[in-house]
């Protein structure tokens, strides 16, 4: 009963949903008070019914209610308890289900933390929310119903997918998603803007902090993502290009536009009409995210479904949403004006080159992943597009941008002096460059373009510290009085001098891997061993062992170095035993910032087995780097500036009505 009931609340939901989509924008049209107040009471509503749906559905998994064809289909009484609850959003109708929870959470939030905004706006925004929420919650019912029962009720499950049997699964998608949906605030606070004919300054201050948040959780859910893949497909790669990689990497580079253009709106009231656009374009490529997950016009790893029925209703969404959105910014936008002059060499020139140069990576990074699936439907001809041309594509137009990136915090605001910022900088360059030819010495040679990589790598981090440096005014002030403007700072500066540094981090670790890394594939029997990174790997055997789903092989390697043991690694071949599915369990060992890595492969009929083993230097780099950007989201979420969010309704000016463009 109680899964009926859950299901129940799903359709309840869709009724709020429907109401709160239509009632307070009827309110707003009439200044009805009580009529624009449904907007925040209705959105709690709609979360409460949305979380106790999920709730009955993840009670379902636990208790192994395999009368359930969800848990029947995605579990087995034998998985770990934790795969339990992360087995619920494992399947394409329950991440669905999280995707719909996560979206009627941002909803209760901008209702809550919100209070501050205009009425009129705050219902506008809202209603939008919901008008995302009803189209999703009618997806779910009509093709992607999590409830649906078995008859009779089967004695066991076919057991969760054994590659998702990991903790990534509980951590990567509800980080992704927490960014993907996290920008829908974005988008329906653009639509509202548009709706109300009314964008300024105070608009881009509302938007910041749930762009930011949006941003945060996607560089996590990203970074995770790349190290599950990592660690567990036993390939010994963290970026593949896969067209599912590629879309949720569109949105996180349109979104970190997103974010240093409505900083420039904020404070100059400049690129008014790009960072509308910009919002629209972010939640789009996330709705094409999910549109090439769980349509089945790609071949992934990452795919979920493959049912043309699901696919034809999410497009459906995508056309409505998009082209909606869209087609109201091509109606609006000649009444907006264009805010703010300013020079070329400014700090808002900075930004502006900085979001020409993301807005066509994401444009290049597009084109990749379409353009395989456009051509197949035009012609008929099969090709792919790899990592080659990401590589170079790509890679050639981040070589600007990560140049120009410490420059910009250097440079004052409409009119900046760029020999002065010269000039502050060129002790970083140079501390940079003497330490990328130390680390190329170190390694023992390779590309020589390797040294300047690793120097832009470097630039980004001691640039900036040099930002802090400077505005703190180490060197020229008292060391109590630049200690006090260190801590007098706001909280945004570092957190923006850690971002740009995580940034560099992570460039620095990307290099590095790619130019130092060395790999063998080698037949290893008992006794064997072989060279790697400086340190020698000794295979001592295979040993079979017993899981609580499966039977392994589990390698033993004993690492030395210097004929002195340092430490041991396993790796193995695993088998569920429900799906009959093989595995590979990669070892990896930690060495400071560098990791050897160790793959088994197929044995051989002579008693050996092929193992793989990767030394990777300064690997650890690409995902710490990814941890400081997150530390650096945070920190400027903690800025005062960024929680008030907005002044009180009683001091507050009225926003700045649109106006005809010069």
């Amino acid at each position: 009963m109680i899964i009926e009931i859950g299901h129940y609340a799903l359709v309840l939901a869709l009724a709020a949903g429907i109401i709160v989509s239509v009632v307070p924008l009827v309110g707003v049209r009439r200044l009805d008070e009580a009529m624009m107040e449904l907007a925040p009471t209705g959105s709690f509503v709609l979360f409460g019914l949305v979380a106790f749906s999920f709730g009955v559905l993840t009670y379902a998994h636990v208790v192994s209610d395999f009368s359930v064809a969800n848990v029947w289909e995605n579990s087995h009484s034998l998985v770990p308890l934790i795969y339990k609850y992360s087995g619920v959003w494992g399947n394409h109708e329950g991440s669905m289900l999280l995707w719909l929870l996560i979206l009627t959470l941002f909803s209760a939030l901008v209702a809550l933390f919100g209070r501050n905004l205009p009425d009129t706006l705050r219902a506008t925004v809202l209603s939008v929310q919901a008008w995302i929420s009803v189209a999703f919650t009618l997806f779910i019912l009509l093709t992607s119903n999590p409830f649906a029962r078995l008859d009779p009720a089967p004695a066991e499950g076919k057991d969760l997918n054994p590659v998702l049997q990991d903790i990534g699964l509980a951590i990567h998608p509800p980080l992704l998603y927490l960014g993907y949906v996290g920008f829908s605030v974005c988008f329906s606070f653009a639509v509202a803007a548009l709706i109300e004919g009314r964008i300024d300054a105070a608009w881009a201050r509302w938007v910041r902090p749930w762009t930011l948040a949006a941003w945060t959780f996607l560089t996590a859910g990203i970074a995770m993502g790349s190290y599950w893949a990592y660690y567990e497909l036993g390939w010994g790669g963290w970026w593949f290009w896969d067209p599912v990689e590629n879309a949720s990497f569109m949105p996180w580079l349109a979104g970190t536009a997103l974010l240093h253009s409505a900083l420039v709106m904020e404070k100059r009231e400049a690129l008014k009409i790009w960072t509308v656009l910009l919002a629209i374009l972010t939640f789009s490529l996330s709705l094409l995210g999910t549109f090439l997950v769980r349509s089945g016009v790609l071949t992934s790893v990452h795919s979920f479904a493959s049912d043309p029925t699901r696919g034809i209703f999410i497009l459906c969404i995508l056309l409505i949403f998009i082209g909606g959105a869209l087609s109201l910014f091509a109606y609006r936008a000649p009444l907006l004006s264009a805010g703010g002059l300013f020079a070329p060499i400014s700090r808002e020139g900075a930004l502006v080159l900085n979001n020409l140069i993301l807005t066509v990576a994401t444009g290049t990074v597009l084109t990749g992943t379409l353009y395989p699936l456009v051509l197949e439907t035009l012609t008929g001809d099969k090709i792919s597009v790899g990592p080659p041309f990401f590589n170079m594509t790509f890679g050639l137009l981040m070589v600007p941008l990560l140049v120009a990136m410490p420059f910009g915090p250097m440079l004052a605001w409409k009119r900046g002096d760029l020999l002065g910022a010269l000039q502050r900088l060129y002790v970083a360059a140079g501390l940079a460059f003497a330490a990328a030819v130390f680390f190329f010495y170190i390694e023992h040679g390779g590309p020589v373009l390797a040294i300047l990589g690793l120097a832009a790598g470097l630039f980004m981090v001691f640039g900036s510290l040099a930002d802090l440096w400077y505005r703190a005014g180490i060197g020229k002030v008292a060391a109590p009085v630049a200690w006090r403007r260190l801590v007098g700072l706001p909280r945004s500066a570092f957190g923006t001098a850690l971002a740009h540094a995580g940034l560099g981090i992570t460039v620095l670790g990307i290099v590095a891997v790619t130019t130092f890394q060395t790999e063998h594939v080698v037949e290893m029997k008992p006794g064997g061993s072989v060279e790697a990174g400086g340190y020698s790997l000794r295979f001592d055997g295979l040993q079979p062992a017993l899981g609580p789903n499966y039977t392994e092989d589990r390698g033993h390697f004993t690492v030395s170095r210097g004929g002195v043991a340092v430490a041991d690694v396993w790796s193995s071949k695993r088998l569920y035993t429900a799906r009959r599915m093989p595995t590979t369990e990669a070892g990896i060992l930690s060495f400071g910032l560098s990791q050897l890595y160790v793959s088994l492969g197929d044995p051989m009929d002579d008693g050996g087995i092929v193992v793989r083993i990767w030394w990777k230097p300064f690997i650890i780099c690409i995902w710490g780097g990814a941890l400081v950007m997150m530390l650096g989201g945070l920190v400027s979420l903690s800025d005062r500036r960024l929680r008030v969010g907005a002044p009180s309704r009683r001091s507050r000016p009225a926003p700045q009505a649109m106006e005809p463009a010069e």
